[in-house]
This record gives C-alpha cells, sequence and structure tokens, in this order.
C-alpha cells in the first residue's frame, strides 16, 4: 500500500506510534492487531487471537507478544516493548528506523551496524500467524531469541498469575506446543530452522499495562506467561520464519508457506482495492457459514442491525457478490428468528430488511425470485409489529409505532452510564416510522404482484395501515418553525433534538414525508450536523453536545451519540442530497469521502474507523476497521459512480 504514508523520523516517539494499529483478520474469525511498535495498548491487542466453539464461538487471546533479543559481540539488545505503570521497559522502539504495511506489515530496526526486519501475516485460511525474521545487514553473526507472552483468555478479559496455568509445553518438530489450561486447544509454536532450539525458564510476567485501557479507566493491567525462549544462530542475508498455529505445521515449510499468505493477501493499488480488502477481511465464514463481523478487533459476528447495514455495501457494492450477500442474509435470519418475529431491543432493526431487499433488486436482483425467496419473512416481520406481538414496541391507532421500555435504548442510540440510557427516545422514533412505512408499503407492492389472491387479501388487508402511517407521520414529526423532523416524539411532544435519524425519512424508497419539504429538511442537517468525516450525532448548537470522543467510559459514553460523528451515515446522506441537488453535489460527496483515505495511516492501518470527533481535525475512534463505515464508503462510490454513468 505505497499510498500509506507515515512521518519516519515520528516513528520512535510512543505519541505516534502507539496510536497507529497493525490489524489483520481472516475467514476463521482469527486476528491479529497490534500497535506499529507492536506494544499492546489495549486487551484486545495480540498476535493470534481465535474463534472457539467450545467457549459458545467467542474470541480468545493465545499469544499476545513474542520479544525479540539480538546478541551480538556478547552484548544484547531486547527489542521488546511493554509498558508497565508509567515506565515501558524494554524499550525497543528506539531502534525502529521504517515501519511500511505493503503487502503486509513490516517494522525494521537498526541496531548498530543491523539492520533487522520483522514481517507479520495472518494465515487467510487457518488460524495461525506467522512471523518472518531477516538479518538484512550485520558485520557478524546474531543470536536471536524470541520470547513468547502467553495470554490464553477472552479478548474482553484480563488474566493474573494462577496456579491453573501449565507453564510446561511439549516438544513438537521444530519447536513446542502449550497448552496453558486443559479446556483450550494446544498452540503450536514452530520455527523454520531445524537448529533452534528452547531453553525451558517458565515466569509470570506481572503487571503489563494497557495505556489505552488505563485512559479509558477500565481495568488495564494483567500477567502473561513466558515460558522459555527459542534460540537461533543467523548472519547477514539469513531468514527466519515462526509459527503460532492451532494445527501442528510442518517446519520445513513454513517460509514458502509465509510467502504463499503474502502473495494471498494482493495487491492494493487503489483506494477501492484498499475498502475491498476490508471488506473481505469482515465477513467470516467460520465452519462454512458466512457472516459479517461488526467491527474489528472487539465487536461481535452476526449481529443484526449492523449485519442488515452493512450487507449491500459489502457484499453487493464493494465485493459485487450476490451470492454472499444471499448467504449471509440466509444466515441472519436463521439466527435471528426471535428478533425478527418477537422481541428485540432494536426496534428498527427487523425493518430494515426491507430496505436491503431494495438495495438487492435496484442492483439488479430479479425482484420476483428476491420476494418469492424472502417475501415470508418481510410479511411476517411486518406482522409482527401489530397490537400484542411485541412488548417492546407496537402498532398504534394513528398507525406509528410507540417504542417504550423503561430504561432500555431501544434505538441504534444505545450507550449507557451506570445502567442508564443516554439516549432512550422513548415514543414515536422518527427513523423506525419511516422504515414502518416503507415495509409496509413494500410488502403491499411485492404480495400484490407475486403472491396471487393472498397477496391481494393481504394488500387489502394493510391499505388502511399504510394510508394511516402516511396521514399521520408528517403531522406527528413535521416542525415547522425548525423547518425540520422532531427526532421522536413522547408524551410530552415533539423532542426537537437535531440529529440524524431523520435523513431516513429521506432516504427510504416509500418515503412519508411529501418532497417539497426535503429540502428543507436537509438544509438544517447540512447546516448543524454535516463534517467531514460523516454526520454528527448531534448539534453542536444543543448544551449536550461533546465534541470530541475521549476520556473515561462516562465521557465517551455521553459523547457516543452526542457529538460524535458517524461515517456510515454518508450512504443515506449522500444518497438522498444526489436526488435533491443533482450533479451540483458530486464535487461535495466526492469530498466527504476523501478525508478517510487520508486517515488510512492511523488509527487502524489501511482501516476505515468507526466513528469521529465531530469538532475537527476529527480524530478517528471506536472499532478500527467498522463494517458500517467501510460498507458506507463503498456504497456512495457505487452511487457517485452510477450517478456519473446516468
Amino acid at each position: 500500500m505505497a499510498f500509506l504514508k507515515f512521518n519516519k523520523s515520528e516513528l520512535v516517539n510512543l505519541a505516534y506510534s502507539l496510536k497507529r494499529e497493525i490489524l489483520s483478520a481472516n475467514k476463521t474469525g482469527a486476528y491479529c492487531n497490534t500497535s506499529i511498535v507492536t506494544c499492546n495498548t489495549r486487551r484486545y491487542h495480540g498476535l493470534l487471537a481465535v474463534t472457539l466453539d467450545r467457549f459458545g464461538g467467542d474470541r480468545f487471546l493465545l499469544l499476545s507478544d513474542v520479544d525479540e533479543t539480538l546478541i551480538v559481540n556478547g552484548k544484547q539488545f531486547n527489542l521488546g516493548i511493554h509498558c508497565y505503570g508509567d515506565v515501558y521497559e524494554p524499550r525497543g522502539h528506539k531502534y525502529v528506523v521504517d515501519f511500511s504495511a505493503d503487502p503486509v506489515p513490516q517494522i525494521t530496526c537498526k541496531v548498530g551496524e543491523i539492520l533487522f526486519r520483522k514481517s507479520i501475516v495472518l494465515a487467510p485460511d487457518r488460524d495461525q500467524v506467522l512471523v518472518k525474521y531477516e538479518i538484512l545487514e550485520s558485520p557478524a553473526p546474531v543470536t536471536l531469541q524470541l520470547r513468547p507472552y502467553l495470554a490464553f483468555r477472552n479478548i474482553h478479559d484480563l488474566t493474573h498469575e494462577n496456579p491453573q496455568a501449565n507453564m510446561a509445553g511439549t516438544e513438537i518438530p521444530g519447536g513446542m506446543t502449550f497448552r496453558l489450561y486443559t479446556e483450550f486447544p494446544d498452540l503450536h509454536l514452530q520455527l523454520s530452522d531445524a537448529k533452534a532450539k528452547f531453553t525451558a525458564s517458565p515466569y509470570w510476567n506481572y503487571n503489563i499495562t494497557y495505556s489505552d485501557e488505563y485512559r479509558r479507566g477500565f481495568d488495564c493491567r494483567e500477567d502473561l506467561v513466558v515460558p522459555g525462549w527459542f534460540e537461533v544462530r543467523m548472519k547477514a542475508g539469513d531468514a527466519l520464519v515462526l509459527s503460532a498455529s492451532l494445527q501442528q505445521e510442518e517446519a520445513s515449510a513454513l517460509k514458502r508457506r509465509f510467502t504463499s499468505c503474502v502473495k494471498a493477501a494482493g495487491e492494493i493499488t487503489s483506494f477501492h482495492d484498499q475498502l475491498c480488502r476490508c471488506a473481505d477481511t469482515l465477513i467470516t465464514n467460520h465452519n462454512g457459514r458466512r457472516k459479517i463481523n461488526a467491527g474489528l478487533s472487539w465487536l461481535y459476528t452476526g449481529l443484526l442491525r449492523e449485519t442488515l447495514l452493512a450487507l449491500p455495501g459489502l457484499t453487493l457494492h464493494g465485493l459485487k457478490d450476490p451470492g454472499q450477500f444471499e448467504e449471509i442474509l440466509d444466515n441472519l435470519i436463521a439466527d435471528n428468528q426471535e428478533r425478527f418475529f418477537r422481541r428485540t431491543t432494536q426496534v428498527e432493526a427487523p425493518l430494515l430488511l426491507a430496505g436491503v431487499l431494495q438495495q438487492y433488486i435496484d442492483y439488479g436482483a430479479d425482484e420476483k425470485k428476491v420476494w418469492k425467496k424472502y417475501g415470508a419473512t418481510v410479511r411476517g416481520v411486518v406482522e409482527s409489529y401489530l397490537p400484542g406481538v411485541r412488548a417492546e414496541v407496537s402498532m398504534q391507532p394513528n398507525g406509528l409505532l410507540w417504542a417504550q421500555m423503561d430504561g432500555v435504548a431501544l434505538s441504534w442510540m444505545n450507550a449507557y452510564i451506570d445502567g442508564r440510557a443516554v439516549t432512550e427516545r422513548a415514543g414515536y422514533q422518527v427513523e423506525t416510522n419511516a422504515f414502518w412505512y416503507n415495509s409496509v408499503c413494500f410488502a403491499m407492492e411485492m404480495a400484490a404482484k407475486y403472491d396471487g389472491a393472498d397477496g391481494a387479501a393481504f394488500a387489502a388487508k394493510w391499505t388502511p395501515v399504510r394510508d394511516l402511517i402516511r396521514s399521520n407521520y408528517q403531522r406527528t414529526f413535521w416542525n415547522p418553525a425548525r423547518g425540520c423532523l422532531a427526532d421522536y416524539v413522547d408524551n410530552s411532544g415533539q423532542v426537537m433534538d437535531i440529529r440524524p435519524n431523520q435523513i431516513y425519512a429521506l432516504d427510504v424508497k416509500y418515503s412519508p414525508v411529501d418532497e417539497e419539504l426535503a429540502p428543507s429538511i436537509l438544509r438544517v442537517i447540512d447546516n448543524e450536523l454535516v463534517t467531514a468525516r460523516g454526520l454528527r450525532t448531534l448539534s453542536p448548537r444543543d448544551a449536550r453536545y461533546q465534541a470530541v470522543y475521549e476520556g473515561a467510559q462516562r465521557e465517551r459514553d455521553l459523547a457516543y451519540h452526542g457529538g460524535s460523528t458517524r461515517p456510515f451515515l454518508l450512504r443515506p446522506y449522500v444518497a438522498v442530497s444526489l436526488r435533491i441537488k443533482g450533479a451540483s453535489f458530486l464535487k461535495r460527496a466526492e469530498w466527504l469521502t476523501e478525508g478517510f483515505y487520508a486517515d488510512l495511516g492511523k488509527h487502524g492501518v489501511g482501516a476505515f474507523s468507526e466513528l469521529y470527533d465531530g469538532d475537527p481535525p476529527h480524530e478517528p475512534h471506536g472499532a478500527i476497521s467498522s463494517a458500517l463505515c467501510t460498507a458506507a464508503l463503498l456504497s456512495v462510490e457505487y452511487m457517485l459512480d452510477q450517478y456519473k454513468e446516468d
């Protein structure tokens, strides 16, 4: 990725390098994530985290780190780096002279006259990470020692010294196997050099501190097992590959394996290529079931709302793969029967299905086949919002949906502080009811076309409901004095928080808002919410506005939906703006995406972040590779290309 730029002189500056993260993920659900100087700053950081079915499909960190020590002429130079409170020791970052991510992360160190490089690649098809060590220059032979740091714990947890840990290993060809706890699988550590030796000297390394967790006010210290060290003699021009894998590898083939994995990574020649690579890594195929990971490295896989929002962008507009679209959607429906048809705290999420299918049809899918396959699900979702089915949300006599569950945030704005919802939004929600109207209209149209007499009866039954929604939506949400829609309406009336949710009332195919009101609504969004990194979640004119997403958990939760910008909202915003403003909006739309490419060299290197600060310079935060952001950028790119062609 030659277009990824780094300030080489700043690499030894921890304030610079610790904010930039290496991230790789594969189809098995494994990932590798650390900073560009391989100092772990989050509990989620590590060289190999894997998905384990035996623990319910959660991800577990097995190999946290590997410290490298160079010994030359009797002198030792430790290239590792760990944080202990306010102290970094050893300080291996001071030797770093270069970092690149093309085609895989490479860190180059200079120790006197020795030039040393390590490259990290995650295997695309198995739970395996490979690290290649090269002595590029050296006037004398070098002894390389490698000390693995073992965790064997859930990625959300921390581990500490305990008597249950089995710190002894078992020798295997080319290395050692470790299993700290009986319920875990074996971790095989193997080297490509048959002359490498392992010296057992197990101990607990205490109080490693994760600075990002400390800064956020979380538990931040843990103890890791160092079982000993591997040692091998090397000279200038030599290369060594270390493999950490859940299966025993052929040690003599590790160099070939590394080369094939690098080749499989493919060449990146454009920002579109990078978007598509991110899209592909966010789709897992664990046990042959494709799902979307909401965000690496700590968000979950297979979430209902996030999957529906990201699905068209990742699979259709990015990868151009309708087969993956349907496979992921089929798995999502199978896994979420309860949420689709009976109850969910994401009240708008099931209603997103109609819009997803509309995008699929617009992409070119045969609408008759689409309806034949998914029509029963759409109709079932619509029926589930009738009175008496769901406790958390129900259609009222005016046709609109009222969502309320005391103390529970029933929309995507679902942050909590001390168990209390920050943005509860109980009542009539502007976006939920827009999705509701669109779903009813879509179901009626398709049923009337393709379901025969039964479809005609369905359409006849729902016509009065559709008309009720249409006649009451605008009068409920429209505020002529403000020139926009209320964010929600509760028992006290309209709540005029200026938030981005109202964009969906204009974006849905069947809009419940008169077209002549759209320019006014869009003008308010333009003036108060649009930034160079997406739409703010709250207007800066609001007294509750939080300009930056920083600080302890409380401060960040207040900013999460209280000012931080969300890139995924660019998809509906650009779609609406193109429709209303036409070709004059093209340059503006292109500008809105350019900043994300400028940010590829920070936060997640080569990845697209979940959210940004509401105020300039709009620093990135949240999940370092977000399915929603990646999908939105792919969809915007697709829309702009289609618009230009038309």
